[in-house]
């Protein structure tokens, strides 16, 4: 019975990231026909990405009062945020059409606001709920959500988009709700039965973190962002090159969006099962998820065949795949409970920078030379990857209460495969 609640629990947090995902992958099959309906220049359409990514720089807010009063608390408001941004972005469309440009970037904003609040607090979640190597395992799935919704949106957003170029914005708030629900009425919050720290003792204790663990968490901040702004740049580049030079639509054109990410979303769900809290192996895994991605781009340069390119940013997508469960795990595992929802929050305010980037900055890119794309892809990734190499220190990942933290003690590990199972004294927090 326990282990089924846990599978209940794990499957509404994985909710949180998968329904996030779709909020800019289910547009991105539809980018070229909004271009042309409402005559916009490629910068202006890649700005329906960008401005949903944008506000992610709130997350540290949403990370410091998930600490103080409650994950949950902060990501159900979020999740309905999200709904109501998608609910004026779709009524604009329906009522303005051609004209909805101002109203849909308006829309995207509100999204993105809500969106800040959830993701990465989910994943301080998770590493609330689990220990040991379950952490690694659940946040292996919860990062496979993620991919997932990588994986079907483009097809989903594809296939939708067939009714209507806004239809997506209409199907937003429909999937949200029974996440909403699940998060709601399965998820318990651990107790937090330490006293609670002042803003100023929670500044200090913050400080403390990164006086410490400053190449930690600067390194796989790093990680995160560019991995991310390569893969939304080279979808961004996909959706328009599959149109333009292969002559690929509709549903068939959401597939091949969809295969890198696809690979991505099979690798993280491998890798987080597979991946125990073998410090040195998260570090190298992170360094050689970084260089796959790094090869790939640079082969592109000199490679100009359609299946070669193909397996190249097939390529990239295990090189995410293998970077990001990695970097979770670190970032979770290296900071107490206490701290955690910030430190993640701002992992995931760096993951929507990069997010943000990418559509932009390829696109410019584009304009130049598909082989100044491949060279700045490449080299971002090349250099993070030596960084990381270099800069990644095991000792900061393997004894996180001496980095100056609050001193409050893990729970002691579940030794049940996907476990959770809080203590009778703990209360569900409203």
């Amino acid at each position: 019975m326990q282990s089924k609640h846990s599978a209940a629990v794990l499957a509404a947090i994985s909710g949180v990231p998968f329904i996030m995902v779709l909020g800019n992958s289910m547009l991105i099959p539809v980018l070229p026909a909004m271009k042309q309906i409402m005559s916009l220049s490629r910068l202006e359409v890649s700005m329906l990405i960008t401005a949903f990514s944008i506000p992610g720089l709130l997350i540290p807010v949403a990370g410091f009062l998930s600490d103080r009063i409650g994950r949950k608390k902060v990501i159900i408001p979020g999740l309905l945020l999200y709904g109501l941004g998608s609910v004026i972005a779709g009524a604009a469309a329906i009522i303005l059409g051609a004209n909805a440009y101002t109203w849909l970037i308006v829309g995207r904003v509100i999204q993105g606001i809500g969106a800040a609040a959830t993701t990465p607090i989910a994943m301080a979640l998770t590493g609330d709920l689990f220990t040991g190597p379950q952490r690694s395992k659940a946040l292996g799935i919860v990062e496979a959500a993620n991919g997932m919704g990588k994986v079907l949106s483009p097809v989903l957003g594809a296939a939708i988009g067939l009714i209507a170029w806004y239809a997506a914005f209409i199907l937003f708030p429909v999937v949200v709700a029974p996440i909403v629900l699940g998060m709601w009425l399965l998820v318990r919050e651990p107790e937090n039965k330490q006293k609670k720290q002042s803003v100023s003792q929670y500044a200090r204790s913050i400080k403390k973190i990164f006086q410490h663990k400053s190449a930690l968490l600067l390194t796989s901040f790093l990680g995160g962002m560019i991995a991310l702004l390569i893969l939304f740049g080279i979808l961004f580049f996909l959706s328009d090159y599959l149109e333009t030079q292969v002559g690929i639509f509709g549903i068939v054109k959401g597939l091949a969006l969809a295969a890198p990410v696809l690979l991505m979303s099979a690798t993280s769900l491998v890798t987080g099962i597979f991946l125990k809290k073998q410090l040195m192996l998260l570090k190298w895994l992170a360094v050689t998820g970084l260089g796959l991605i790094a090869l790939s781009l640079t082969a592109l340069i000199f490679f100009q065949n359609i299946y070669f390119f193909f397996a190249a940013i097939s390529i990239t997508g295990v090189g995410t795949g293998l970077l990001l469960p990695c970097l979770n795990t670190i970032i979770t595992g290296s900071v107490a409970a206490a701290e955690r929802g910030l430190i993640t929050a701002v992992y995931g305010s760096v993951r929507f920078l990069g997010v943000a980037a990418g559509p932009p900055f390829f696109g410019y890119l584009m304009e130049q030379s598909n082989t100044y794309m491949y060279i700045a892809g490449g080299a971002l990734a090349g250099i993070t990857a030596l960084l990381t190499a270099g800069l990644l220190r095991v000792q900061d990942m393997s004894q996180p209460e001496q980095a100056g933290q609050s001193g409050q003690p893990e729970p002691p590990p579940v030794t049940t495969e996907f476990v959770f199972s809080p203590s009778p004294a703990r209360k569900p927090q409203s």
